[in-house]
Formats: C-alpha cells, structure tokens, sequence
C-alpha cells in the first residue's frame, strides 16, 4: 500500500450555514469495492492458521505474510469487497486496514541517573553496562558503520527491502533517525549510550522519508520475538488514541513472550487526548518526553519577562547587554531594514526559520525571537548554523511585546536561569480513549538530545530521543535483574520515577507525564515493588449512585530485609470514598496481593476526568500509584486521525480517520477554500463502530481540481466533535501552485 499524504497543515474553526443533515450526500462510485488493498486479519487466540488460511485464499485474496508471534493472523492483499467478506467469516476477531507510521522525530543520560561517576554493579559487582542484552531497535535502520555503533551492531533485519541489510536510507530521502536513537541506547565511541555494552539489532521498518506500514513494523515486530531480544524500542507513532490497532495489540503480544516494549507517546502536544498509537498499548512503556538540564534565557524589560525557547541547531543565547527590540514582521529583509544591533522579534510563517535568521543575521541583527502564529508555544530546527542566536516564544508572549513595542522603544537586558524536568510542550498527553488507561508511563528527557547520525553527530528532540532512553535504562535492569520480566522492569521504573512540575511548580497531572521522570539508580536499588504501576477505575456513570470500581496489585519485597507497609490517607475529595489495606508486613521475597476499592457519588462530582497518586509507605521508601478515573463520556476527539491521498491504482484517491467512539453520523463536507461555500460531500455515512475507517473512491466521484477545506466530523449520542484541513484535489503540480497561492491569506503552511 503507499503511503497516504495527510494533508492536515493546519485546523481552522469554521461554522458552516447548514448541518450535514441538510446536504445531500453524492453516491459513492460502486467501483470502490474492486479497489485493491492492504489489511491485517487477526484470528481468535486459538485459531487454526492453515485452515483459515485456505479458506482466505479461496476468497481470492493473496496472503503477503502470516504472522505468529506478534498476533495471530495475516496480511493480505486484495480487493475491498472480497476482504469485506471474509470480515464475517468464523474465527475472525477483526481486519484493520494498513495504516501509515513515521518516526516521532548532554546531561541527559546523566539526568537519569546513566554514566554515574563510579558506575552501577550488580550483587555480583559486575559492572552494569548492558553487557550481554539485546535491545532491539523498529526504526529507519542504522548506520552500523558509525564508529560509535560497531562495536554495538549484532545484526538485524531489513522489512523494508525484505534483506538482511538493515542500512539507513542513504540515497533520496536519506533517514537518520534510527541512527540516533541507538546512540542513546548504546553508542560506545566518541559518546557513551545509556547501556554502551548493549547488543543492538536493528529491524528497518521505516523506509525512505521516515515512513513505514503496519505489516512492516508488525513484521518487525515477529523478527524480534522470534529473535528473543531482552528490550524492544519503537520511537514511531501515529496520530490515533486508540488501544485497538494491531500495532499496539503486537507489542502487548510481545510483552506476553518476555520483550520489554518501550515506544514514544507521540509529539503531538500539549493538549489532552493527543497519544497516539503504539503509545497506547497497555503492557508497553509509553514515554513523554522532558527536559534536560537547560540554562533558558529569559528577556526581561520594565512591563515584561519572556521566557526564550532555543531553536535546534542555533548558538546560545550570550547577550550581555541590554538591546532595543524592534517588530521584523515575517523578517522579510525589506522588514529589517533597521535591525541592525538589535533584536528582532518576527512572527512564524511563510519562511522557513532558516530563512529569517539568515535575513537577520544579514540585516545586523543581534538575535532573533520568533513568535509563533497559533496559540502556545513550539520548538523548531535550523537547516544549518546561523551566527547569531535564534530563540522561539509563545503567540502570546510574542503580541505582548508588539503591543509594547507600538508604545514606546523598548530595551531589554537578558538573565539565564537553569531549568531541568520540564514537560515538553510537543510531549503528547492521555489519557487513552475508552481504556482510559494512564499514558505516557514516564518520561525522559527529549529536548535538545545529542546523539550519532551517519557521518557524525546531531541534537534532536521528541519523544522519539526520550525513549530510548527508558529502553537503555531497561536495558541495565535487565542485566541487574536477568529474572526480571518485563511487568517488574516497567513498574522498578515508575514506582522510583520523580514526580515532575511546570515552571510554577505544579505538578503535571498524571495522564501527561504517567509517574514521572525517570530515575535509573534508584530503579536497579527498588527495594519494593507495585504491580500494576498505575491504576485505571474507569468510568462513572451519572445514573449511578456510589458506584464501586475494585482492583488489585501486588506488592513484593525485593529487599534483603522484612518490610512494613501501610497506605497514606488519600487526599480527602468530595463524593469519592476509599476503602485500602490495612498495614501488614512482607518478608524477603514476599509478595502479597491487595483489593483497592473506590466508591463515587457521581453526582457530586464535578470534572469530566480524575487523577491522583495513592502513596504506599514502605519501611525503605514510599512508592506512588497514580490513579484516574473518567466520569460519563468524558471531552476526547470523536475523530481523529485523517488523511487524504492517492490510491493504489491510477484515478483513485482514498481516505483514512480513526472514531475512537464510533458515531451515530459521519461526514467529510468540502467548502471552497476562499468563498467557504458548500461544495458537497465526499463521503457521509450512519452508524459506525469505533475504530478505523478507510474508503477509495475513483477521481470521477471527486470535485473539481483544487484547494479546498475539508470538515472531517462525527456525531455521537447528541455531541459532535470536528477537526478542519486544507485538502488539495489534483496532482503535485497543481498542488504545490495552489499552496502558494493560499499561502499569504490563511497561513497554511507552517514551517
């Protein structure tokens, strides 16, 4: 299957004059059922595979690749009705369609407790390294040549190019990003990994661009049970908050053959609801992404202080005296005619972030503040380096100096302070859509991660450099602890996980950053251990009246010594009532399960979703659960997850969106993108479970060629949620022309 081209730039809230209900829906082409396509069948758990198999086959579909370890099942390729029917056939669980992933693109191995002065040992004072552990790596492949990853490379598997070569893209759209995640993991050269000693494979299942199907990764995915790697790293996702794709279901089946799973909650924050798949998966360890030790600059003048965000790839902020900041506009040069010693403030858009520092810097400027053009704060990246500093702020921030400006001439002088543990703002938040299961599970540092690449060295940020830093830390555990399965080393990292806060000291709450940030010293010493590490009490209905949702844990004495235990008083909260353990005491070794019972009086309560941490006092340290509870349906997006593009075959375009609820209506209405006038419908259905929906349709049943806005949007129960894209009709000519032209009016291109 190629790869659908989301073309969700940028989300515009229109109202439109009529409700779907009022417009006629088009009849889709009954072409769209010969539509070839790419699926995943995934077979009950005790489902003969060769028979159904046969029975596939006679449906006249091919069977591309049988699957045993990862899930039970095929991917099969084949036209849409013939697939459609083999949906109701028995022994089935489900068929989800191929889905598209790409990769979520120096003290922080020390932040976490890695490369400790002296080291960490054993209880044999063996040297933990992660020597004699493998950690497998799903990723865009690895420059094995690298002098910092030879010594690491233990094989490895190309799903790609289906070799046993897995090289990064070197030609074309040459990758880089699995290069830089081993180096985190185990880079023993030039810079150290968490766990330098590692056995690294690498699966390559993301091509070039960074891009990769379901059946590729879930191939990946089999080649590492099969291969019984210790660890298995997966710094790639999508955009859907759903605990049901077969991604997710492979890892939590990996989990079950002794793999600890990490993967990347996604970068699609800050908002609530933005974790996406595998980051859902319920027995993986899902990881946000935090910051580093930093010296952050801030500006300060008589009204204002502005917090600086470093761009990626820019020198430091090392201004040591004050300077007047002017309004550069888009920093155009004909904007910055009189930048020369001073700051530039310029809004993001249109150009490049390369492009106005160049222009800056050529205008005489002596730094550059861009201010971003939606709501809330970014991070960026220079193409290359620009001798002056670059730094980013908020749209708020950012009209906050304009409004200054426009009054008088301003001089700001500049401080620095040190700021570390940080959640990123791009850091994608839970919790899971109907689970309502707390993810991420921790975070690590991901901002401004420096790393290998092929033919040197680069910075990086995202989830994707926050998570191998938890496999490299899992990684050690394993070394330290080689009877430990994966639910011990998941939960010795969250039970010892430092609770994080923002810049006012707030803590995040426990679906945006799981336990906390990790802490690798004090998870190879946990002297308790709690299992599961969160808790999920799922959803209160209004109609109830104190409801009770039970669960247990366990609780085990990995110390050398007996151990009391005894739960804290919860924080009093009006309308929920808990009934915990009384204190008891555990031997070494021990272990004793516990029923932990939460009763509400929904009427009582107030938010939509609850969170918490229970505390456990232990003889040799407290541990905390965080907890969370949803009341009724809580605000998550009823849909999520769209793209548009081509189809397989010539004249065909097709379309994916994920419901997580599913909807009692669906619809895609198109409206001109400079009248806003209605143009139709491209798709409209009744009644649909949750899950994903993918449809082809043939050129004939499209409108004209051009730009236009698309109102993606599902009804459900009385509630309706939408998301609004540029959508381009036409081929790349076409679309790239029509791109500029809109550029300047409705900022669709953010860069």
């Amino acid at each position: 299957m190629k790869k659908l081209t989301c073309l969700l730039l940028i989300l515009l809230m229109i109202q439109t004059s009529a409700s779907a209900r009022e417009l006629q829906l088009p009849p889709l082409p009954e072409e769209s059922l010969d539509a070839e396509e790419i699926a995943i069948v995934i077979l009950n758990e005790n489902e003969d595979t060769q028979s159904m198999k046969r029975k596939i086959l006679q449906a006249g579909l091919e069977v591309r690749h049988t699957y045993k370890y990862a899930i039970n099942g095929f991917s099969v390729k084949g036209k849409k009705g013939d697939i459609a029917k083999i949906n109701e056939a028995a022994g089935i669980s489900f068929i989800s369609r191929v889905n598209t992933y790409t990769v979520q693109s120096d003290d922080n191995i020390k932040l976490i407790g890695g490369q400790a002065i002296r080291g960490y040992f054993d209880e044999e004072n063996k040297r933990l390294t992660g020597k004699g552990v493998t950690v497998g790596i799903i990723d865009t492949g690895i420059d094995y040549n690298h002098p910092d990853l030879r010594r690491s490379y233990g094989g490895g598997r190309d799903l790609v190019d289906g070799d046993d070569d897995p090289m990064e893209t070197k030609k074309g759209q040459s990758t880089l990003h699995g290069t830089h995640v081993a180096g985190i993991i185990a880079a023993n050269g030039k810079i150290k990994g968490v766990a330098p000693e590692a056995t690294v494979r690498a699966y390559r299942a993301l091509g070039p661009g960074g891009s990769g199907t379901t059946e590729q990764v879930i191939g990946a995915i089999e080649e590492a049970i099969k291969d019984k790697v210790d660890v298995l790293n997966l710094s790639l996702g999508n955009n859907v908050n759903g605990p049901d794709l077969p991604i997710s279901m492979a890892l939590n089946k990996a989990v079950d053959h002794g793999v600890v799973a990490v993967t990347s909650s996604g970068n699609s924050g800050p908002n609530v609801w933005t974790v996406g798949s595998p980051g859902t998966a319920a027995k993986a360890i899902s990881v946000g992404a935090s910051t580093p030790t930093m010296n952050i600059p801030y500006l300060q003048g008589n009204d204002f202080q502005v917090r600086l965000n470093p761009i990626q790839g820019s020198l430091d902020w090392d201004l040591h005296q004050s300077y007047e900041i002017i309004d550069g506009g888009i920093a155009r040069k004909e904007e910055l005619k009189n930048a020369s010693g001073k700051i530039v403030l310029a809004e993001r858009g249109e150009l490049t972030f390369t492009e106005k520092s160049k222009n800056a810097f050529e205008a005489g400027a002596v730094a550059l503040v861009i201010y971003n053009n939606t709501k809330g704060n970014f991070m960026g990246n220079l193409e290359k380096e620009i001798p002056i500093p670059i730094t980013a702020i908020s749209k708020e921030d950012g009209e906050l100096l304009l409004r200054q400006i426009e009054k008088r001439k301003i001089i700001a002088r500049t401080y620095i302070m040190e700021e570390k543990d940080i959640l990123a703002d791009f850091s994608s938040r839970g919790p899971v859509t109907s689970t309502w299961e707390i993810k991420p599970d921790v975070v690590a540092p991901g901002v401004a991660i420096n790393s290998t690449i092929p033919g040197g060295y680069l910075p990086l940020q995202g989830t994707s450099m926050a998570a191998p830093h938890v496999a490299g830390a899992a990684v050690l555990l394993k070394q330290a602890h080689s009877d430990w399965g994966p639910e011990k080393i998941k939960a010795a990292l969250m039970n010892t996980a430092k609770p994080i806060a923002n810049e006012e000291g707030v803590l995040y709450r426990a679906y945006e950053q799981g336990a906390g940030r990790i802490q690798l010293e004090e998870a190879l010493n946990s002297p308790s251990l709690v299992m599961p590490a969160s808790l999920q009490f799922g959803k209160f209905k209004l109609a109830d009246r104190m409801h009770e949702h039970s669960t247990s844990i366990m609780v085990e004495n990995t110390s050398k010594d007996r151990q009391t235990y005894s739960f804290a008083i919860p924080h009093q909260e009006k309308g929920i009532h808990w009934r915990l353990p009384i204190s008891f005491n555990l031997k070494p070794g021990e272990k004793k399960k516990l029923k932990i019972t939460m009763s509400a009086d929904p009427a009582e309560l107030k938010e939509k979703i609850y969170d918490g941490r229970l505390a456990l006092q232990a003889s040799f340290g407290d541990i905390e659960i965080p907890y969370l509870y949803v009341l009724e349906e809580p605000d998550y997006p009823r849909v999520m997850g769209f793209g548009f593009g081509k189809g397989d075959k010539k004249g065909t375009y097709r379309y994916e969106v994920y419901l997580p609820g599913g909807a009692d209506e669906f619809g895609i209405a198109l409206f001109d993108s400079d009248s806003l006038k209605f143009e139709g419908f491209l798709d409209w259905k009744r009644n649909l479970g949750k899950g994903q929906i993918q449809e082809v349709m043939q050129a004939e049943g499209l409108p004209e060629p051009g730009l236009y806005i698309a109102k993606v949007f599902a009804r459900k129960a009385g509630k309706e949620d939408w998301l609004e894209t540029y959508l381009v009709v036409g081929q790349n000519g076409e679309l790239e022309e029509q791109l500029n032209r809109g550029r300047n009016k409705k900022a669709i291109i953010e860069k």
